[in-house]
């Protein structure tokens, strides 16, 4: 892995889990249900000079990575909320970049760490909620084409960590 793959990918690149398991699915939705916890964390004392460096060259600010994660998992839940009231319909995507760089992505990070907050209380309860035949449900992603949302779920654990990553990743290498 190079330097810049590193930093790319502090955790790696995400890769489809082999099974979906009960199991494995309840160590994907703790992994959702104690992100608002770990991202607070990560960024808890940032000044607004830290939170608006970049994690990486040519990369997102701290500000940005927090406000992407709300967006991204606000979408994520809305997918699985219609992929179990609708026949594998087919979703929207968005241009992640463009977004980050809207007006609202230069609010205070504490805007986005409430919604991160209630949002995921709700995505816990509906996916702790969910049988074996909800997680073979899925979306039609305009990228990705069929999704299930089983391998959603193990995707969007790995976004987790991922961005938490590049927040700790930076502030040990910049001694924070």
């Amino acid at each position: 892995m190079t330097d810049l793959e590193a930093l790319r990918f502090p955790v790696g690149r995400f890769s489809e889990p082999a099974s979906s398991l009960p199991g494995i699915r309840a160590a994907h939705i703790q992994t959702l249900r104690l992100l608002p916890e770990r991202l607070r964390a990560a960024v808890a004392g940032l000044n607004d000079a830290q939170l608006d460096t970049p994690y990486r060259e040519n990369g997102w600010t701290v500000r940005q990575v927090v406000h992407h994660i709300a967006d991204s998992h606000a979408m994520a839940y809305t997918r699985c909320k219609l992929a179990l009231t609708e026949d594998w319909p087919t979703e929207r995507s968005y241009d992640e970049a463009a977004w980050a760089n809207l007006a609202d992505s230069r609010l205070p990070v504490d805007v986005s760490l409430a919604m991160i907050e209630g949002l995921h209380g709700r995505w816990v309860a509906l996916l702790e909620a969910m049988t074996d035949d909800d997680f073979r449900k899925g979306y039609i992603h305009p990228q990705r084409g069929r999704e299930m949302l089983a391998k959603a779920l193990a995707m969007y654990d790995w976004h987790s960590r991922h961005h938490t990553a590049h927040i700790t990743s930076l502030r040990a290498r910049q001694g924070w």
